[in-house]
């Protein structure tokens, strides 16, 4: 899953950038609050934590514009200002809860796993291709009813593959969605990373999930590829 932060304060962002990551989240981080605005528009984001102290659009002017766009969308606002006028001046203007500072990234895990299940259909929480099986907001990947440990960016890879199951996806399309970044075609972390996850969700039980797709990229799919 991926969460915009639009946090003014650059300690506070990288405290909870590196909470989130741990927890397998793809994160962005963005200080400014008309480019915040604009990504949470024109992304796909899962959930948007946003201050209200930004600087060129604060988070008040963020939510009015942000709702009419993405009324589906998480927001959980987290802001110093914590008078009952902000609170409620922020909920009445789309914000789904409101976490005071200071906070302990514990109560934000919490709230932000919350704010996920209330938004998302089951359907969409849990994503199962054969007998593999990935739940999104608890982070938690089987195979066969076997656990299967998963460092944040396997985790993040199997995501993307299985949102996209039995589409060939290329490796231009992973590396900007799981890694955020542009495609250098001199890496090959993506190869790499697949090799981590197969030998991890294939190793002894039921078979090749993933296939290469040659000259395109990869294909999360049950039936067997004539690619592989």
């Amino acid at each position: 899953m991926r969460v915009l932060i639009a946090e003014n304060d650059a300690a506070t962002a990288v405290f909870v950038r590196k909470g989130l990551e741990a927890e397998f989240y793809a994160v962005d981080v963005i200080s400014d609050g008309e480019q915040a605005h604009a990504m949470a528009i024109e992304c796909d984001y899962d959930l948007v934590v946003l201050d209200l102290n930004l600087p060129r659009a604060d988070g008040f002017t963020i939510l009015r514009h942000i709702r009419p766009h993405k009324p589906n969308l998480p927001v959980l606002v987290v802001s110093s200002r914590s008078r009952v006028e902000d609170r409620v001046q922020c909920l009445d203007l789309g914000a789904d809860d409101f976490l005071a500072k200071p906070f302990s990234y514990v109560e934000l895990s919490a709230r932000v796993r919350a704010l996920l299940r209330r938004s998302r259909q089951p359907a969409q929480s849990v994503l199962s291709v054969a007998d593999l099986k990935l739940e999104r907001i608890e982070r938690r990947v089987e195979r066969a009813g076997k656990r299967i440990e998963l460092t944040s960016k396997e985790f993040g890879l199997l995501e993307y593959l299985m949102l996209n199951a039995g589409r060939r996806v290329t490796r231009p399309m992973i590396i900007e969605h799981v890694w955020n970044l542009s495609f250098d075609t001199g890496t090959n972390v993506v190869d790499v990373y697949v090799n981590y996850l197969r030998r991890k969700i294939e190793n002894g039980s039921g078979g090749r999930l993933i296939h290469t797709v040659r000259g395109v990229g990869y294909e999360l799919s049950f039936r067997a590829s004539p690619n592989l």
